[in-house]
């Protein structure tokens, strides 16, 4: 690749911007962040649900695992759909038709009759899951100024975690025979919430040039940018990288330039999930039930994490851009391979004291509060924000893709995996996840806090160590 010459970044400027930031920006991450709200909820609502769906359907633990697992299979599918239709026809419009997906998929969850029912509308609300998770956070990125991109990207996980604890109290206060049915239908809310906000905000202003509608971004990034800003020195800026990188499809991913970005994109994706999060998410009040905990106490549990998860969320979207996004990494995955690993120690005393229940409570929620911070708050943000702009539908799918994928690996698998080695050895696994974790960090990711899309692609494009590149330009 030629190499684009560029001054170095002003990162400070950049961060004080942000007091600048007009309405519009925080309108397009407030309102498309919807469509984290429902992701969480509809991944998180199963939790509570199974205790009693699996008594009304008589369900086993394989059959168990297909109802959770079905929405990531989805999820993929709908990961892979997404960014092929955001390329043709603009990222706003794979939303509103996200929001669509998701109403249908809640409304018919609420009223499936029976098991293979329920597994058809769970895999409809993963096409949606998977849409969202893809689109929104580069539609927020193509949006947002870099001095507070960090911030309101990170607001959609934030609204991940309010989705999950909405789901653990409502799966606390409708718990009861045929209360599942209710969880699953509060979801058309905000779904419908979702598709008519969509339709006031502006498309975004990156691909509208990529499409060559120079004259329309520059009306919307006019909305976007605070009054007095040099909008037309973006949009050439904006112009310039999609010139020399001109748009791409599956197979410019295998470019050896892209390779770097691509990998720290998949892998946080896929540490994302192999650190045990969502085994954690899905199976708690499960897990605590079959260890002795009451169904109260193990409900209970639940909207503890899902807290954690909602404080994980603040803290994450403070730090990724006050610390940065790969200190806030190396700072707290530590902390969550450590409490994995108490709580898989504690697995292993005796069952049922007081001393071991709070051991594993505390223990819990410390991991979901470390792992929220240090990787949760950073993947739906590292990805959009390191791949090209010429295949960013295609890698970020990728990536997504992938998240999804070992996320239905551990859904699949969390229960199975239990019976066969133990909650302690399955514990134990997933904190050594952690450790893997850290030292992909450490090796391949750089900081990218303060700097625009441009100049993070121009540095991919100098070749070389990436992290290193970036650093030092």
């Amino acid at each position: 690749m030629p190499e684009l010459t560029a001054e170095p970044e002003n990162t400070e400027a950049a961060v004080g911007d942000q007091r600048k930031a007009p309405a519009m920006v925080y309108a397009v991450a407030g309102v498309s962040a919807l469509g984290g709200l429902l992701f969480g909820y509809d991944t998180g609502i199963i939790s509570g649900a199974l205790l009693h769906l699996r008594e009304d359907l008589d369900l086993s633990s394989r059959e168990q695992e297909i109802v959770v697992s079905v929405i990531l299979l989805g999820a993929m599918a709908g990961a892979l759909l997404a960014g092929r239709l955001a390329v043709r026809h603009g990222r706003r419009k794979v939303v509103i038709a996200v929001a669509v997906v998701f109403a249908l998929g809640a409304a018919a969850a609420a009223a499936a009759p029976g098991v293979g029912s329920l597994v058809a509308a769970r895999f409809v609300l993963g096409l949606a899951v998977g849409g969202a998770s893809n689109m929104v956070p580069v539609y927020i990125a193509e949006t947002a100024p870099a001095g507070i991109r960090g911030r309101l990207m990170v607001l959609f996980q934030l609204m991940v975690a309010c989705g999950q604890l909405i789901a653990y109290l409502c799966g606390w206060a409708l718990s009861g025979s045929g209360g599942w049915r209710v969880m699953f239908a509060l979801a058309v809310l905000p779904a419908v919430a979702l598709g008519i906000g969509m339709l006031a905000l502006p498309e975004s202003p990156r691909w509208l040039v990529e499409r060559g509608h120079r004259e329309e971004a520059v009306k919307v990034l006019t909305r976007l940018r605070p009054a007095g800003t040099d909008v037309r020195r973006e949009i050439d800026e904006i112009t310039e990288v999609a010139a020399a990188t001109p748009s791409g499809g599956w197979r410019d991913l295998r470019q050896r330039w892209m390779r770097p970005a691509l990998l720290i994109a998949v892998g946080i994706a896929a540490f994302s999930q192999l650190t045990g999060i969502n085994a954690v998410v899905y199976y708690a009040p499960t897990i605590l039930v079959d260890a002795g905990f009451g169904d109260s106490a193990a409900l209970l549990t639940g909207v503890g994490i899902g807290v954690m998860l909602v404080v994980a969320g603040v803290v994450g979207a403070i730090a990724v851009d006050r610390v940065g996004r790969r200190r806030t990494m190396l700072w707290f995955l530590p902390g969550s391979g450590l409490a994995m690993a108490v709580m898989a120690l504690a697995f292993l005393g005796p069952q049922g004291s007081a001393a071991q229940r709070w051991t594993v409570i505390v223990a819990l929620f410390a991991y979901i509060l470390c792992n929220g911070i240090g990787l949760q708050a950073v993947v739906w943000l590292i990805g959009p924000e390191i791949v090209p702009l010429s295949v960013r539908g295609p890698a970020t799918s990728l990536a997504t893709v992938t998240l999804w994928g070992v996320d239905l690996l551990i859904a699949v698998t969390a229960l199975t995996a239990i019976q066969t080695i133990g909650r302690s050895g399955t514990f134990f696994v997933y904190a050594l996840m952690n450790v893997a974790c850290i030292a992909f960090v450490a090796a391949k990711v750089p900081e990218t806090r303060g700097r625009s899309l441009e100049s993070i692609e121009r540095a991919l494009q100098r070749g070389g160590s990436f992290r290193k590149t970036l650093q030092n330009h």
